[in-house]
């Protein structure tokens, strides 16, 4: 029970810096709907942007490009890269990293860092963190 509380802490957290970020102005990608619609759920009221819209990768990346540039006013990442930890999240998580980085964006994946590594076995899906119990650990 500690190691899964422990496993949840370092999870929230994550999401708890993330919520911040976004709520600063740093644009969250997602794959579909059910995925915002479970960052909205914990309280997440800043962009989020969704990969799944009918548009081929490239298209896509060109679009977070021009929409949002390369770097924040501080230098830092411009994006939040935040695709499920399940074998095709993964592969996207890779192509859109390097199609990024071709264009010179600065990107984070911390937090699908952390919460892969701290919500195996619970979840490997975005659209289920709003449906583990993470409510109570989010600050």
């Amino acid at each position: 029970m500690a190691d899964v509380q422990l496993r949840f802490n370092l999870a929230a957290q994550a999401l708890t810096r993330l919520l911040e970020e976004n709520s600063l102005g740093m644009p969250i990608i997602v794959e579909g709907k059910k995925d915002i619609k479970a960052l909205r759920e914990l309280g997440f009221t800043g962009t989020i942007e969704q990969l799944n819209r009918g548009w081929d990768l490239d298209r896509f990346c060109t679009y977070l490009f021009e929409t949002y540039g390369t770097r924040s006013s501080e230098g830092g990442a411009v994006l939040e890269l935040l695709m499920d930890w399940d074998r095709t999240g993964t592969t996207l998580q890779k192509k859109l990293f390097v199609k990024l980085q071709s264009l010179d964006v600065k990107i984070s994946q911390e937090a699908r860092k952390v919460l892969s590594r701290a919500l195996k076995p619970e979840t490997r899906y975005v659209e289920s963190l709003n449906s583990i119990g993470l409510e109570e650990f989010i600050q």
